[in-house]
């Protein structure tokens, strides 16, 4: 039985299966084999020991990895056994709240809310107090309401029978708001995903009853991806382990690449400050990559300080040495990855299926769907959309198609985006009137813009936008149409406010596309030559075509791996990404370079890193990222010639950046809820301090919308 669970394990696999007393840490990897030995561990733990499954916990990050990991399990033990407590963390939390929850005096067949849920109840309580769903100010209230729950206190209003919540005693609006999404979420018994945690830590702490249950039923306790943990989930698992102290945790400090959403790399790297008498294991051999790869990852991630060494070796047999491409653009970037994936396929026999294309943002992923879509070769995206497939990517042309043809399909697009109380009962006044009239819809409104039903709307604002904007087509080059549009709209304004960098980001990009096809076609490009082409162009197969290449964000690449990966966009500024390296400093420098390491740990058999020359969305200069310098140059390969002169103007850049990046840490000069006044926004509230960030969240009372001010800007002062 017990040779069963060792068998095709290496010497320190086998030691991690087989060492299961204790608090034990092991570090694993990339492509080290960690969830085979994950899984036979819980196996031998079951087999060999005779521990029941119900007195073993297995918490891993997703319900996906939890899916999986359930059914390598039950081919090991049986399938009838069972694996309950294999779950996420919030899996696990249900499962304790079903238990236990009637103690905070709610039902156990209490109500999950999801993210459409909570705003369905906002929506709710904006009718009730008669205020316009504005999507920024609606944004930033679900902000506060996660803000409000990164702390437990708030549970104790919910689970108080004598002291009712009472929002309609407070004349600050967002509390009466966050008072009453409260007070609607008690009446429906229903939790969201911070509560289930926090109602769970309340729960251990004010019934230390239910606590002791729980540890005495937990014999075991294994953690995967616990880099990824944050402060709340190491608390709770500690929690849960300190009778029995068996825990497992599992993971790869080079691989934190969610720190941004609370993950922090400490708890693995210095685990031994909370369980002194741990034991270490390292599963340091790689099984995915050729020792070329291996070498690339390795002379990249001990840059980083916060980290554990773990000496990578394989005796996977040698392969081809890496390749960095530089392009003199990014068209030449593009069309020289093309040459080589065709090559790929033609001469190696390489499917479709087994070529990566990895990018640091979405809005990369352009122009190289592009030069696809060009040479007919089948693509998918993984986690995300297809360039032109994404909402303000479709919103954006429709409103060039709209000036170019008046489409009725591209006016219901865009006619109510903004919020122009254009609803659906106007709407279908207004088909009443196209049909009887024998008009488009746009022509419609047009004629009837200033009639009684259309009073109280900005139907006559929208019109007259559009009508300066069509007389402006055919004088000025699509591109600044097109940024005309969008601001006389009021479109890019909306993404702004927002807050959805992204979304901002994709929009730019199309602009910056634009230009490019302009430069390439000459000065007579028309409007409608160009939606005609860009219509053929990503009118492609829609079909889910498996034997396709793989395009998507490093990300969502993490966990997956592939014969052939090219990491394309590695320039300064977009790996390391500029806004994260300006956020959060030095924290983020090394998580940029996490992000790096992972990607280049995808691949198995060949792998390609390229950048180009050129300009970025923001008119930035473009240049070779830090991460192409600080690789060992006997490593890798160059193809393409990278002049003298950029590559010391590079260096001298990063210099720079770098010095910047290791200044002191400043203070901040006001406190939370301080009034202060901007030159250009007016009279604000600081909401809250991100010391990280080095910013204020001012909520400004004109605009009603919330910005960051950085604590240097000179502008700000006390009100």
């Amino acid at each position: 039985m017990e040779s069963s669970m060792l068998s095709g394990l290496n010497e320190m696999q086998q030691l991690a299966v087989t060492t299961t007393e204790g608090p034990i840490r092991v570090i694993a990897g990339a492509g080290s084999g960690k969830t085979r030995a994950l899984t036979n561990r819980y196996a031998y733990l079951v087999n060999a020991l005779g521990i029941e499954p119900s007195n073993l916990l297995c918490v891993t990050f997703t319900n996906k990895a939890a899916q999986e990991m359930k059914r390598r399990v039950k081919k090991l033990i049986g399938g009838e056994r069972d694996t309950g407590y294999i779950s996420t963390y919030h899996g696990f939390c249900v499962r304790v709240l079903r238990e236990d929850i009637h103690h905070l005096f709610y039902p156990k067949n209490f109500l999950i809310l999801d993210t459409e849920d909570q705003k369905t109840i906002l929506r709710e309580i904006y009718e009730e107090l008669q205020l316009k769903i504005n999507d920024s100010k609606f944004n930033r209230i679900l902000k506060k309401i996660a803000e409000m729950k990164m702390d437990t206190g708030y549970v104790y209003q919910l689970m108080n029978r004598t002291d009712p919540i009472e929002p309609e005693k407070t004349e600050d609006q967002d509390r009466k708001i966050l008072l009453m999404y409260l007070k609607k979420q008690k009446r429906i018994y229903g939790l969201d995903f911070d509560d289930l945690m926090n109602f769970t830590f309340v729960l251990f702490k004010e019934y230390k009853t239910v606590l002791e249950k729980w540890q005495d039923h937990l014999h075991y306790i294994q953690v995967d991806e616990f880099q990824d943990s944050s402060s709340k989930q190491f608390e709770l698992i500690r929690l849960l382990s300190q009778k029995h102290k068996n825990l497992f945790v599992v993971g790869d400090p080079d691989q934190t690449i969610y720190e941004w959403r609370g993950a922090d790399p400490k708890f693995i790297v210095h685990f031994e400050k909370w369980y002194p008498d741990c034991q270490t294991i390292f599963l340091n051999q790689n099984y995915r990559s050729t020792p070329e790869i291996l070498d690339i990852g390795n002379s990249l991630i001990r840059n980083n300080k916060l980290r554990v060494d773990k000496a990578m070796f394989t005796e996977s047999p040698s392969g081809l040495k890496v390749i960095h491409y530089h392009g003199k653009s990014e068209q030449e970037e593009a069309k020289w990855i093309l040459t080589q994936i065709k090559h790929l396929v033609k001469e190696k026999g390489a499917r479709l299926s087994q070529i990566a294309i990895l990018y640091r943002a979405n809005y990369l992923s352009r122009f190289i769907e592009q030069e696809l879509i060009h040479e007919n070769i089948e693509y998918a995206m993984f986690g995300g959309f297809k360039f032109f497939e994404r909402k303000e990517i479709k919103d954006a042309l429709a409103h060039l198609r709209l000036l170019a043809f008046g489409d009725d399909l591209s006016f219901l697009r865009i006619v109510n985006t903004p919020k122009r109380q254009i609803g659906k009962k106007r709407i279908q006044l207004l088909r009443e009137w196209a049909e009887q009239e024998g008009l488009t819809l746009y022509e419609t409104l047009k004629k009837h813009a200033q009639h009684e039903q259309f009073q109280r709307t900005k139907a006559q604002e929208f019109v007259q936008a559009i009508e300066s904007l069509k007389v402006k087509k055919d004088e000025v080059a699509v591109s600044d149409l097109l940024q005309d549009v969008l601001q006389a709209t009021g479109y890019e304004a909306l993404i702004r406010e927002d807050g959805d960098q992204d979304r901002l980001d994709n929009v730019m990009e199309l602009q910056r596309s634009l230009v490019q096809y302009e430069a390439s076609y000459g000065e007579d490009l028309s409007l409608e030559y160009y939606l005609q082409m860009l219509t053929l162009y990503t009118e492609n197969d829609r079909e889910d075509d498996k034997d396709s290449v793989k395009l998507m964000t490093i990300h969502t690449a993490k966990g997956l791996e592939y014969p052939y990966v090219f990491l394309i966009g590695m320039s300064e500024n977009i790996l390391p990404n500029e806004r994260s390296l300006r956020d959060r400093k030095e924290y983020a420098l090394e998580e940029e370079r996490r992000l790096a390491y992972v990607a280049i740990t995808r691949a198995e058999k060949e792998l390609y890193l390229t950048e180009s020359e050129g300009f970025t969305g923001r008119g930035q200069k473009k240049y070779p990222s830090r991460f192409i310098f600080e690789l060992d140059e006997a490593l890798f390969r160059r193809i393409g010639v990278m002049d003298r002169n950029l590559e010391e103007e590079a260096k001298e850049v990063i210099r720079v950046a770098r010095k910047l990046q290791t200044q002191p840490e400043k203070e901040a000069a006001y406190d939370e809820g301080s009034k202060v006044r901007h030159p250009v926004f007016g009279t604000g509230v600081i909401e809250s301090i991100d010391e990280k960030k080095q910013v204020y969240m001012v909520y400004f009372e004109a605009m009603e919308v919330t910005r960051p001010i950085s604590w240097g800007f000179k502008g700000l002062s006390k009100e």
